[in-house]
């Protein structure tokens, strides 16, 4: 590329444009210093972007030319691009540049004009990408050319890393490969969509171990990922320029719908690559709403996170409480919601986590939310599992609750003791169930068979391991070396998981109910992707994935910063596997806007009635 100033075309700028007087420039673009001269030397804005991350020229005053391309509300400036064929030549080079006020108040540039700017070169936001940037100190507007005038680049492939879009940063880039919408948890606060060339997005430890493929995975994902922004500093926005219409319950946009060719400018304003669309996108596929699971089986346990279920003092009042909602009109929502997600679902046993822990008896979340299954029906079955005292001294706790018609509990519900559950990860909670009408053998079975028959009796343990965050700092004094983020994409508190993990394996195989532990199942909120450490530690000790072992391809049920994964987990015994009759996983939550959520939406959908998906298994013979 070219480092010398490229002298100036005198062919492509209109010669009356050159003979403005002082009072319109003033009328049109108040606070500039003066008109620049006629035949200035006017650098490439290729040579000012540079082929690196930051440009050669910070520091300089430079005079660059280029059409306007884009400005967008509150954004501080607009995007400016050499005119097609005028650029510095060099594909390594981005030929767009961003203008923001420096000495002069910079009006917003009318797009498609071809204009001409003086001022210091400089780099916006924080690395490692940075937008580089001149700070106007003198504007002249040479007339309209319109946006044909600039050649729009063309992205029809993944790029090779994440770091490729430097070449592109600031100019108008048109993508016709496939995007896929991989997350919207930043959407409603600060108008911006997650999304990802090639598909759906999976963290990279639910795929594989810790170590080299996780870690090439991980780049991959940087790569495939680009965030489309609004382009504006407000958070909260009532409405975002470029989407089709505010998500709706007709229209919800959910994670996994595809875009049709996306239009617009490359920002690096926040530390990495954002995408400006300067127009709006349509939605070439949306994703669709699915039905409630079904599974086959005489036994079926349903998984569920509730998302900090809270229902203040037990008669109305105490609110806010420590978490969930704030208000009790918020919390009947939250409620409801959760109600009837749980009555859409076939299952004898739901294991819950995020349960208050406020003790026991009527007053406590986890009765009143039995009070509400039964109320709202059609199932008025349901009973809780009740313990007398805690347990651990968390906010949350785990709970099992179950059709008393269907199944009954046999032997006393249990927690361990070990000392590694009375902080960070909630005690699990044992209870065994038989299917009522026997608990010898199945009754159904076909008396041919020679083979042994099988209780009807099953262990189940919910469990809820400390989360992921909240990273301890040096000294901290529960923290072991691993239970810092050692960046191998377990995060923090991973030490603390698989001892928490071992001592939980262990202590089944001491039979805690006296009831059998031959048949079990682990459920709940590992909070452990499929392949870390707490899983594989528990597959040492004979466990086996439930949906890896009916052949389910690519489960999530929780998708954290556009890339989905598990945390939630089925894990049931090697020697029991043959009793698998089915897994699925309804996905009402996970992909769903967070603005469905029961602080935003007064609706008592299933939709986003937590951030976990719900998880369902069934067993039989």
């Amino acid at each position: 590329h070219r480092h010398e100033p490229a002298p100036m075309t005198p062919m492509r700028i209109p010669p009356p444009l050159l003979v403005l007087t002082a009072a319109v420039l003033a009328g049109l673009f108040a606070g500039c210093d003066g008109v620049l001269p006629a035949s200035p030397q006017v650098v490439a804005i290729g040579a000012v972007q540079g082929p690196g991350e930051t440009s050669p020229m910070v520091g300089s005053v430079v005079i660059v030319e280029g059409v306007v391309t884009a400005h967008f509300d509150g954004i501080g400036g607009f995007f400016m691009q050499s005119p097609a064929g005028e650029g510095d030549g060099d594909p390594a080079t981005s030929d767009g540049i961003f203008v923001t006020s420096g000495s002069l108040a910079v009006p917003p540039g009318p797009v498609g004009h071809l204009v001409r700017v003086q001022g210091e070169v400089t780099e916006l936001g924080e690395a490692p990408a940075t937008l580089t940037a001149i700070l106007a100190a003198e504007f002249d507007d040479l007339g309209a050319v319109g946006l044909d005038a600039v050649e729009v680049a063309v992205v029809r492939d993944p790029p090779e890393s994440a770091d490729s879009w430097s070449r592109l940063e600031g100019m108008l880039v048109r993508i016709e490969a496939p995007l896929t919408v991989s997350g919207h948890s930043g959407l409603q606060r600060f108008g911006e969509v997650i999304a990802s060339f090639g598909g759906r997005l999976f963290q990279p430890t639910e795929m594989h171990p810790p170590g080299p493929d996780a870690d090439a995975l991980a780049a991959r994902n940087a790569a495939a990922t680009l965030v489309l922004d609004d382009g504006s500093p407000e958070q909260w926005p009532e409405s975002v320029p470029w989407l089709p219409g505010w998500p709706d319950h007709d229209a919800p946009f959910r994670a996994g719908s595809v875009l049709d060719p996306v239009t617009g400018v490359v920002d690096a304003r926040r530390g990495t690559y954002l995408f400006l669309p300067d127009r709006p996108v349509s939605v070439e596929a949306p994703a669709p709403r699915p039905s409630p699971p079904q599974v086959g089986g005489r036994l079926r346990i349903g998984v569920l996170n509730v998302e900090n279920l809270f229902n203040g003092d037990g008669r109305g009042g105490g609110f806010p409480t420590p978490r969930g909602a704030a208000t009790p009109e918020l919390y009947r929502v939250q409620q409801a919601k959760l109600v009837a997600t749980v009555q859409s679902l076939d299952v004898e046993i739901l294991a819950l986590s995020e349960v208050e822990n406020d003790g026991a008896g009527p007053l406590t979340a986890l009765a009143a939310f039995v009070r509400a299954l039964n109320e709202a029906g059609p199932l008025r079955d349901w009973r809780a599992i009740e313990v007398a005292e805690g347990p651990g001294g968390d906010a949350i706790r785990v709970a099992l609750v179950y059709r008393a018609s269907r199944v009954r509990p046999v032997g006393p519900a249990v927690f361990p003791d070990d000392p590694i559950f009375e902080w960070g990860s909630r005690p699990p909670l044992a209870q065994a169930f038989e299917v009522n009408g026997g608990s010898a053998a199945d009754p159904a079975r076909d008396p041919g068979t020679d083979a042994d028959p099988v209780p009807w009796r099953w262990l189940v343990v919910a469990n809820h391991l400390k989360s992921k965050g909240g990273c301890p700092e040096e000294g901290h004094p529960r923290a072991s070396p691993g239970d810092f983020d050692l960046g191998d994409g377990q995060a923090c508190w991973n030490a603390h998981r698989v001892t928490a993990a071992a001592a939980l394996g262990a202590w089944i195989d001491g039979d805690p109910t006296g009831t059998g532990s031959r048949n079990a199942l682990i459920v709940g909120d590992l909070n452990s992707h499929g392949m870390e450490d707490p899983v594989r530690a528990l597959a040492e000790m004979g466990w086996r994935d439930a949906f890896a072992a009916t052949g389910h391809e690519r489960p999530y049920s929780y998708v954290f910063q556009g890339q989905a994964g598990r945390l939630d987990h089925v894990l049931i015994r090697d020697i029991s596997v043959e009793n698998l009759r089915g897994t699925a996983i309804w996905h009402s939550n996970a992909d769903e806007f967070t603005g469905f959520g029961y602080e935003y939406d007064p609706e008592p959908t299933v939709w986003r009635s937590s951030d976990h998906d719900v998880l369902v298994v069934g067993l039989g013979w």
